[in-house]
Formats: structure tokens, C-alpha cells, sequence
């Protein structure tokens, strides 16, 4: 389309209202003009400046609404929020406000979304004013930068990784939290070229100190400095509980109340991100990046970046505090220890045998045993009362061939007398007849308490009407007393192992359940296999194969254990390089002689399913030094898929050449097409496109996460793209 700039600036013009360009000066309509002349490829648009502040627009030239997508006629009179989403409209305002504010042309880049697609755009904002010296129109000219922001977006991922697996390396390593927010801080500022980096944390009180500083700000340090915002109320409080976060990229331009502006200005800050850092659901503290230069223009990349690193901190802040959890159990539990060494020496030889134990089950079923070895009883037994302390349940008990068992559970109304004296954490010694030939016993009961609750009772039965001597009662209850410590001391233990099994499970869940299950399930379906083959041969001596089902039956397993071994086979090499266990062996190939060797076998399959093959290497191409290995497997499985997902009739087609400095394999194949929302998800393990999707023929979901992987492994990249009724894997060293 071809588009003449006076007309267009004309066309524009006359929309404004009547004589206010006539009282526009005549530098900047000339200005104007040679604006558009040398932007004759950019858009266009006009905003008019309200009275009372508000932007609505004029009109746009051709090029304009070429681009975006919106008609002159579909843009006049509205205001930003008309025509753009909440938050791109929000940015544009900002722009708008500080061009007027300023009173002079400003450039800046923003990404917003025309029909659903964002798009980067590089504008150009040049004030009119009239004759009071008002400016009462904005004239702006955009261009597309969509391009170039996608090729730096790649490198500035590549250096975001780099960071964020540097900052998760520090954390998995056990590092000291402070030495980890020192880096932290360190890492962000160089990375995202700002001024100054903190980390602040809350107190109680809501005030805060910072903790944690990097800046190239002149002047005097803020680390340490405690801070009362007198504006952080609690809807700034519950903002950032749930993950809200706040971006200024002019602190006089954003609405800031006052007193947040005197505090900003105080600091030396024109822009700023703010990003909580949450441990569980509570707010610790927040991350902040301070751009002290001049106002700036966060970009997406920039907050997501940040929101990712304020997730590691809160998971370094959480593995911190777990770990001090488990060294103050560990401290109380070696405290409790201490009092098992103690105890007088009739104590410590009955629990000799218990004490390298930490097992409550072990632990009690041995005091049982052995208090009614020493003490030379016919039974003893722990029972222990429930929540309401009004039942007392058996667990442990110890009993000579010769006594009746006692009953399990008793009912504490049932025995007032004995048990009220015992829940006052007293023993005593009694008469009972028990057994089905009633005779008088001699029983004696001690309550196992410790500093919180009463947890039970140690009982002892002798077949004698003889009471238990003092120091006999003494014994029992110092062994009580030892019981309630080891139950204690044993839950304790096994609460601090838990959390300390649960820390190494988050580090090693993933890779353990597929190694472990892959070799469990190996030995098996091998076995299974070798049972089918041989029960085969047997039936085939027997003439049983002769029936018709049979074959078919054998036929079925027989692939269904291959099935399951290949998806064991593909399990433990995700696993393997995943963990980067096999080492790369390096072998220089000539990709025109190695790759029709990998092609060639495909295609008596390609020709029976009736489908079209074409290989195609570029001359001249560099050898490439790989491991032969994991790139014949990466291209034979891209060649199975594109064989199994390609209809009839349709092509297949292999390609090896030469873009840029870099060297390129690719499969593609036509006939299928995978939807937009599912590309990003392909490569993870055992994800599928939806069943209503031609994509989807079943398979273990592993094939194309084995490929990302091996082609990881061999320091290269993959990538993929689907759109007419075409899709193409490319893989480039």
C-alpha cells in the first residue's frame, strides 16, 4: 500500500477542532511532518489531551490500523481502556501523562496485545501546543520491533537460566542464607543493569530492616538501615501475601501517595519493582530493584525473572528454617539422652539392651520383657489412655505361659477408684482376682506422664497376696518415668528424621521413583517374557499352537512385554541423563554419508503405510564431533514419530543444512499439525495432547522427552513449530 504522508497528516489534522492547528507553531508542525515523511513505514496515531487530563483518541493513518488490526472509525472519541486491556491501557496512560508532563517529544518500547498477540513497539510521542500554550494534542509514530525483541529474548533467557540455576545451585548446596541473598542481590543488578538491589525483611511490627545490599549508588549505604513506611497499610499487607507485586516505572508519574514518594525520592529512586518473598503463607520480606538514573521501562522477561528468584529465596528462607527445626530437635533429643545416662545402675542394666534403639515399639516391648525378668513378675504391660482419657488400651505386654491374659481395653468408669489416683500421676499397689479359676494377684500400677500430659500406665502382676517393697515401687516408677522419655524422645527422633528424609525426597524424588521403578519393573517383564516364550514351545509341541486364538494370544504378549520393556529402557536413560551419568564419547561425522545409513531403513515402512520420503543434505556441510549414540537414537525416534503420526498419502521429509554458523537436522512432516497451546509442553515426560486431537496414537509419552534430553546431552538445541497442516523438528548444533 502506498501512502502519502501530507495526506495522511491532513486526514489527521482535520479531525482536530476547528483553528487549534492554525495556533500551532510552526517548528513543531514542521517537525511533525518530517516526522511522519521519514517514518512513512511506521504508525501514526493521534490522542487528544482533555481538559481535565484525560487522553481520547483522534485517528490513526493506514499503516496504523494495518498493523494492529483497529479501524480509524473503531478508534475515534475512545479512550485507552476502550481499546486495550486493563494493564496495557494502564502503561499507555503513564506514557501519555509523563509526554505531557515534560512537555517535550519522548521515546520508549512497549509490548501490547492487538486481536490477542502481543507485539513490541518502538513509539515516538511529539506534543502540540495551542495557543495558550496548553498542549492539548499528542501525535505519535510506532514502529514494529516484534523481531528484534524475540532474537534478544533469546539470549536474554539463555543469561536469565544461567542465573536462576546459579541462584538454585547456592541453595541445594546448603549454603548459609545470607551468604545466598549476598550473591543473590549481586546477580540481579548485574544482570539487570540497575542501581541498586535489597532485600528487605519484615519485623513483627511490620517495620523492616534491610538485610542484604547490592548498588552502585553514590553515596551512603542502606544495609541495616531499618525502614517504617508510614504508607504500608494492610492492603499492601494482603497484596503481597498473595503474590502481588508492584512496578513504577516513574514514581512521579505512578499516583504514589505523597509520603511513598518523599520516601522513593529520599533513596535517590526514579523506578522500581517490588516482589515479595513468601515462606509458605506468610509475607518474609521483599525483593527489591531500585533504578536510580532515570524512570525505565520495566520489561516482562525483567518481573518474571524477579518473581522466579523471590520463589528460590523463599525456598532457601524455608530449607534455613527447617534446618534449624532439626538441630533443635536434635538438641532436645540429646538433652533427653543425657537423663537415660543417670539412672541409678539397677535402671541402666535392665535397659542396657535399649538404649542404641530408637524405635518406640522396640524400645517398649523390651522394658516390658525385661522389667518382668528383673522384678520377677507374671505379666507387665503399658497401656496407654486415648484423647478423652476415658478408655486405657494394652499396647505391650509380657505374660508367662502359666498367667492369664489380662483384658485388652478397660473402661475408666468402670475402676473410679484406681484410675482417679493414677490420673493424679500416683502409683499404687492392689488385690485383684482374675482368670477363669479365681485367684488373688498382687498388681501394681505406675503412671508414665511427662511435662505436658499423662500418657499411660506400667503394670505388673505377681500370683501372690505379697505387696511390691518400696524400692521395688521406686524402680518401677523410675522406669516409667524412662518410658515416657523414650516415647518422647523416639516420636521426637522420627519427626526429625521425617523432616530430614522429606528435605532429601524434594532433591531426589523424581530420579529415584524412575530408577527404582524401571529396574523393578525390569526383572519382571523379563521374566515374563521368557515364561511366554517357553510356554510356546511347549504348546508347540503339544500342537496347541495350532489353534487359531492361540498364536494370536502369544502374539499379544509377546508385544505388550516389548512395550513395557522399551518404556522401562527409555525410564532409565531419562533418568541416567538426567543425572548425567554417561559420559559423551566424541565421534567426528560426515553427516553426507552417516545420515542416508539412519534414513534408509524407514523406508520400506514409509512405502507399505503409503507415505512419501525425501532426504535432502546440503553440500559443504562441517563435520560434527557428537556421540554418535544419543544422535542416531534423537533422529531414528523423530523419524518413528513422524512415520506413526503421518496419514497417508503425506510426506516425510529429512534435511541437513547450513543456517548461519550453525548446523541443522530437521523432520518434518505434513498431513498433522499440533495446536499452539500444546507446542511449549511436548518435550515433558508422559504429557499428551488431548484425545479429540489428530496428534495423539497412543505411545508412552516418553519418545519425545528421551529426544530433548539426548539432544541436551549433546550440547544442542531443539525446537519445534507446527502451522499449515505442517510440522518440523530441528535440531541445531
Amino acid at each position: 500500500m502506498n501512502i502519502n504522508p501530507l495526506e495522511s497528516t491532513a486526514e489527521l489534522i482535520q479531525a482536530s477542532p476547528s483553528g487549534a492547528i492554525a495556533h500551532t507553531e510552526e517548528s513543531t508542525s514542521e517537525q511533525l511532518l518530517l516526522s511522519m515523511y521519514d517514518s512513512i513505514e511506521a504508525s501514526i496515531f493521534v490522542v487528544d489531551v482533555l481538559e481535565n487530563g484525560d487522553f481520547r483518541y483522534v485517528g490513526l493513518n493506514p499503516t496504523h490500523s494495518r498493523w494492529t488490526g483497529i479501524r480509524k472509525d473503531d478508534l475515534r472519541g475512545k479512550t485507552p481502556e476502550e481499546i486495550l486491556s486493563p494493564v496495557d491501557a494502564a502503561n499507555v496512560r503513564q506514557h501519555y501523562s509523563e509526554c505531557v508532563r515534560c512537555s517535550k517529544t519522548i521515546c520508549y518500547e512497549q509490548c501490547l496485545q492487538f486481536q490477542g498477540i502481543p507485539s513490541w513497539w518502538k513509539t515516538t510521542l511529539t506534543p502540540l501546543l495551542n495557543s495558550n500554550s496548553r498542549i492539548y494534542r499528542l501525535i505519535g509514530t510506532s514502529k514494529n520491533i516484534t523481531a528484534i525483541k524475540q532474537a534478544e529474548a533469546g539470549g536474554i533467557d539463555a543469561q536469565r537460566e544461567e542465573v536462576l540455576e546459579a541462584i538454585a545451585k547456592k541453595i541445594h548446596s546448603g549454603v548459609e542464607l545470607q551468604i545466598i541473598i549476598n550473591q543473590t542481590v549481586k546477580k540481579i543488578r548485574f544482570f539487570l543493569e540497575s542501581d541498586r538491589v535489597i532485600i528487605y525483611r519484615f519485623q513483627v511490627d511490620w517495620s523492616g530492616v534491610i538485610i542484604a545490599e547490592s548498588t552502585v549508588v553514590p553515596g551512603t549505604s542502606l544495609l541495616g538501615t531499618n525502614i517504617k513506611d508510614a504508607c504500608f497499610s494492610e492492603k499492601y499487607i494482603e497484596r503481597y501475601k498473595r503474590g502481588g507485586i508492584q512496578v513504577l516505572e516513574d514514581i512521579y508519574a505512578a499516583g504514589l501517595h505523597p509520603c511513598q514518594i518523599d520516601l522513593l525520592a529520599s533513596f535517590q529512586v526514579k523506578a522500581n519493582v517490588v516482589v515479595p518473598i513468601l515462606l509458605k503463607q506468610d509475607l518474609w520480606g521483599l525483593l527489591i530493584v531500585h533504578h536510580c538514573r532515570s524512570p525505565r521501562q520495566w520489561q516482562q522477561t525483567e518481573i518474571d525473572l524477579l518473581k522466579q528468584i523471590a520463589t528460590q529465596l523463599g525456598i532457601a528462607v524455608q530449607q534455613t528454617e527447617l534446618k534449624q527445626q532439626i538441630e533443635n530437635l536434635k538438641a532436645q533429643f540429646n538433652s533427653q539422652m543425657q537423663l537415660i545416662f543417670n539412672y541409678e545402675a539397677v535402671v541402666r542394666r535392665i535397659t542396657e539392651k535399649i538404649r542404641d534403639s530408637l524405635d518406640e515399639t522396640q524400645l517398649l516391648q523390651t522394658v516390658t520383657q525385661e522389667l518382668a525378668k528383673v522384678l520377677k513378675v507374671d505379666s507387665c504391660q503399658i497401656e496407654f489412655y486415648n484423647n478423652c482419657c476415658n478408655v486405657a488400651t494394652v499396647a505391650y505386654e509380657y505374660t508367662t505361659s502359666k498367667f492369664p491374659c489380662q483384658e485388652s481395653s478397660r473402661q475408666i468408669a468402670d475402676f473410679p477408684e484406681i484410675y482417679q489416683k493414677l490420673l493424679q500421676k500416683e502409683p499404687l499397689q492392689f488385690v485383684q482376682v482374675v482368670g477363669v479359676n479365681p485367684q488373688a494377684v498382687m498388681t501394681l500400677a505406675c503412671p508414665i506422664f511427662d511435662a505436658q500430659r499423662i500418657l499411660g500406665n506400667l503394670w505388673l502382676t505377681r500370683q501372690t497376696q505379697e505387696a511390691f517393697a518400696e524400692f521395688e515401687i521406686q524402680l518401677v516408677q523410675q522406669i516409667a518415668n524412662e518410658c515416657a522419655i523414650a516415647i518422647c524422645q523416639a516420636r521426637l527422633y522420627k519427626a526429625a528424621q521425617a523432616q530430614v528424609k522429606e528435605l532429601e525426597k524434594l532433591k531426589h524424588l523424581k530420579k529415584d521413583f524412575l530408577r527404582t521403578l524401571s529396574h523393578e519393573l525390569r526383572t519382571p517383564i523379563t521374566s515374563i517374557s521368557l515364561a511366554a516364550q517357553t510356554l510356546e514351545s511347549v504348546l508347540q509341541q503339544e500342537g496347541v499352537l495350532e489353534i487359531e486364538l492361540v498364536p494370536q494370544l502369544f502374539g499379544i504378549l509377546q508385544n505388550e512385554c516389548e512395550r513395557e520393556s522399551k518404556l522401562i529402557n527409555d525410564l532409565l536413560t531419562l533418568t541416567y541423563l538426567e543425572a548425567d551419568i554417561e559420559p559423551m564419547t566424541l565421534i567426528a561425522i560426515d553427516l553426507q554419508t552417516w545420515l542416508p545409513s539412519i534414513v534408509e531403513p524407514f523406508r520400506e515402512r514409509i512405502y507399505c503405510q503409503q507415505q512419501q520420503l525425501s532426504l535432502s543434505i546440503a553440500k559443504e556441510l562441517p563435520s560434527l564431533q557428537v556421540d554418535i549414540t544419543d544422535l542416531e537414537r534423537a533422529i531414528v525416534e523423530l523419524l518413528n514419530n513422524a512415520c506413526k503420526y503421518t496419514p497417508g498419502g503425506e510426506a516425510i521429509a529429512v534435511s541437513a543444512y547450513l543456517k548461519a554458523d550453525t548446523v541443522c537436522l530437521s523432520v518434518s512432516n505434513t498431513g498433522v499439525e499440533i495446536p499452539s497451546d500444546e507446542l511449549s509442553r511436548i518435550f515433558d515426560p508422559f504429557y499428551r495432547i488431548p484425545k479429540n486431537d489428530p496428534w495423539k496414537y497412543g505411545g508412552t509419552g516418553l519418545g519425545l522427552a528421551l529426544v530433548k534430553k539426548m539432544v541436551k546431552h549433546l550440547k544442542a538445541t531443539i525446537y519445534v513449530e507446527s502451522a499449515d497442516n505442517k510440522t518440523t523438528f530441528t535440531i541445531q548444533f
